[in-house]
């Protein structure tokens, strides 16, 4: 294989679909026919633009879970409904893909291969997530498009399971990624996949109940495991339940997890589903 993988997160060729495990169908004690009425695929190519869709009253998002968020990237603000995460995406662990002159920078730990572009480049995008304060789930659900789906709590961009029109992760785009389960597109640095268990992993969740992030539509996502250090048992297609979290005080509200199931391989992505909630555009 070339050292140098040339890719736009979209410019892969092979179909891995008899690679990727079938998704074990999930409980989330609803009938079928009561289920929301899935979203519209996006168009192929291009990042989507998301519309508004109607939502119930939702209960508000703990504002606790903003002291996780990376200081150093990330302006958290509120005004009154509303809540806005600014990032300049720069997340604050080590990997491959800074420059070599940044003291975070190390040596690839997993990676076989890396996409072209470091971190501090012309490559680097600006985020912009404005949510509201209380989400609610929407009517129907909305699949995700190409882009950021989401901001972590290291202020990187959460991508989906895809890495462009048409076409699903595959192995060779994995091997680009590094620890924290991230390479580099032409948006920039971002992840795609949950982090992996190594020494040189001391931040991210891998495997657990830690926070990491917030998704487009308002709703927070955890790792795999709930509080009890279970993986929780009731969740819905898009990894989604209402349960309390260590930000929560007791109190339940819905929230998304890492759904405990590998993509191929060891690969579990960070979210693949649909967004239960209205989403809102990452400018």
């Amino acid at each position: 294989m070339s050292s140098l993988l040339l890719f736009s997160c979209g410019q892969s060729s092979k179909d891995n679909n008899k690679n990727k495990i079938e998704k074990i169908n999930r409980d989330d004690n609803t009938d079928r026919g009561e289920r929301p009425e899935r979203g519209e695929r996006p168009d192929r190519g291009g990042k989507r633009k998301y519309e508004a869709v109607p939502t119930a009253p939702g209960k508000a998002t703990p504002l606790s879970a903003f002291n996780e968020f990376n200081p150093k990237s990330v302006i958290i603000s509120f005004d009154g409904d509303e809540i806005t995460i600014d990032s300049d995406g720069h997340p604050n662990h080590t990997t491959p893909y800074w420059e070599d002159t940044d003291s975070l920078y190390i040596e690839p730990v997993v990676a076989i291969a890396q996409t072209p572009g470091r971190i501090g480049s012309h490559r680097d995008r600006s985020i912009s997530l404005t949510v509201p304060a209380s989400p609610g789930l929407a009517v129907k659900s909305t699949s995700t498009g190409l882009g950021a789906i989401g901001i972590s709590v290291t202020g990187v961009p959460i991508f989906n399971d895809s890495e462009g029109p048409g076409r699903p992760l595959e192995e060779e785009i994995a091997e680009t990624f590094d620890y924290a389960g991230g390479h580099v597109g032409p948006s920039g640095y971002h992840y795609h996949s949950e982090s992996m268990d190594v020494p040189a992993n001391t931040t991210l969740s891998h495997n657990d109940e830690k926070l990491v992030g917030i998704m487009a539509d308002g709703f927070l996502i955890y790792g795999r495991k709930d509080l009890d250090g279970s993986y929780p048992p009731d969740l819905d297609e898009s990894g989604g339940h209402i349960g309390a979290t260590q930000h929560s005080n007791d109190e339940e509200f819905y929230h998304y997890h890492i759904i405990n199931e590998y993509y191929f391989g060891n690969l579990i992505v960070l979210f693949g589903g649909d967004l239960k909630g209205s989403p809102n555009n990452i400018l």
